[in-house]
């Protein structure tokens, strides 16, 4: 699909996401060549022209009525999150960037206590939005320290769009950015919440880049697979990684990252926890507030807040 023109792009997909026979049209003849609604048939149910629907689509409307949007989200079949697309793409400047809720889900301890365990195998605790309920000492030298961020800012999406840090992190951000979204994607077709809807929004109003992913409805199944990291002390790691859902939890899940046995990123996993020190394992739970013990490992703040190392060996990632 084309980024270079998002609306057009977006109601494309809407409408090759709809069988006529859905949304009561008769059924489509063999040998159509048209995947999904035509444009005649979207602007027959929303009532208005089909020259005046082409015109919307291409962004050459102008001014569109509230009571027109309305007929072609029902014509759609948006839910609330597709409708605030809609909007943001219609109209960037009506939407302000909704600031994300603090989060009310925990980890249980045993949770926090098992990762903390798995340490220096860096451990993440994700709840079903992304959002980062725990992370042990080999995970914030890895990530991150998402501890030392505020509430709403504790979302691995929020931070792989809005912090310059992930980048630097991520050596196939181009790769794992789009995935971010399709889990949410996921997180969506179940149902959305209060925490989503205003995640989304938020993203889709300060970064074009998840607008466009957004756009693309791409899903994704977070089981496994391999990721490229950058840590300042060691250099490169190739890490596998492995999603291990907590059914009774919430829609939890602990992402576990390891390297293959006797490979070079193995020994980098080892001198990362060893090059930071020493640290207390009183640290797992994200939002605990409660500041780091003397000599105990906080790990880096996003881009914004880093401040220099007094110790050139000082890991932060």
């Amino acid at each position: 699909m084309t980024t270079d023109h998002p609306l057009r792009d977006f109601l494309t997909s809407r409408r090759a996401a709809l069988e006529p026979e859905a949304v009561g049209l008769p059924p489509a003849r063999a040998g159509r060549r048209v995947r999904g609604l035509r444009r005649e048939e979207v602007a027959i149910l929303a009532g208005v022209s089909v020259d005046y629907y082409v015109k919307l689509e291409q962004g050459r409307a102008g001014n569109v009525s509230e009571q027109v949007i309305r007929a072609v989200e029902r014509a759609l079949r948006l839910d609330h999150l597709e409708r605030l697309h809609l909007r943001a793409l219609l109209d960037p400047d009506s939407i302000h960037v909704r600031r994300i809720p603090p989060i009310t889900l925990r980890a249980r301890p045993a949770l926090i206590s098992m990762i903390e365990a798995l340490d220096p195998v860096p451990a993440v605790i994700h709840g079903p939005h992304l959002e980062v309920l725990g992370i042990n000492r080999a995970g914030v030298l890895l990530l991150d320290d998402f501890d030392a961020m505020p509430s709403d800012e504790r979302n691995m999406a929020r931070w792989m769009f809005l912090s310059d840090r992930a980048r630097e992190v991520y050596r196939n951000w181009d790769v794992i950015a789009p995935q971010m979204v399709a889990i949410l994607r996921n997180a969506a077709a179940a149902g959305s919440n209060e925490y989503l809807s205003a995640l989304v929004d938020h993203l889709t109003a300060a970064s074009e880049e998840f607008a466009r992913y957004w756009a693309d409805y791409e899903l994704f199944e977070h089981t496994h697979g391999v990721k490229l990291f950058f840590n300042e002390a060691v250099g490169e790691l190739r890490l596998n990684y492995e999603a291990l859902p907590l059914p009774a939890d919430h829609g939890q899940t602990v992402i576990v990252y390891t390297a293959d046995r006797g490979s070079p990123s193995a020994e980098k996993l080892r001198l990362m926890s060893e090059r930071a020190g020493a640290g207390s394992g009183e640290r797992a739970e994200a939002g605990s507030g409660e500041p780091a013990e003397a000599g105990q490992v906080r790990g880096p703040r996003t881009t914004a807040e880093r401040a220099p190392a007094e110790d050139p060996a000082a890991v932060r990632g």
